[in-house]
């Protein structure tokens, strides 16, 4: 199919399914589990609608990176089944990042969430 044959519609199916295949893989699944806790304490805590926005902006770049390391590490075992030390690097370099994105929507939750748990908790 050419490109200018490509629907709006079949691009967002390509574009689901491609979610839906990294949906199944095991970091994937934890850093939703740890979205839908955040969701839940955002909830429950009553945050503002900016402490919103930055948490679901780090929703997106965790799980879109995750997407990407996904798409990095099926390129690279397409292109190198055997082993090689720069398919290594890109893989590592790959999941390197989504750690980054990972460690940071941590920090972000932390900032939101440590201390209306600590005040919860009668510790502030």
């Amino acid at each position: 199919m050419t490109r200018e044959g490509f629907s709006l519609f079949a691009a967002f199916r390509c574009a689901g399914r491609g979610i839906i295949d990294t949906a199944h893989e095991r970091n994937f699944h934890i850093e939703f589990a740890c979205m839908l806790l955040c969701i839940a304490l955002g909830f429950g805590f009553g945050i503002n609608p900016y402490e919103w926005l930055v948490i679901v902006v780090c929703f997106g770049l965790v799980l879109g990176g995750e997407c990407l390391n996904s798409s990095i590490e099926a390129i690279v075992d397409l292109a190198s089944p055997e082993y090689h030390e720069l398919a290594r690097k890109s893989k590592d370099a790959a999941a390197g990042g989504v750690l980054l994105l990972s460690l940071a929507s941590l920090v972000v939750g932390l900032i939101i969430f440590a201390p209306r748990i600590l005040c919860l908790l009668g510790l502030m």
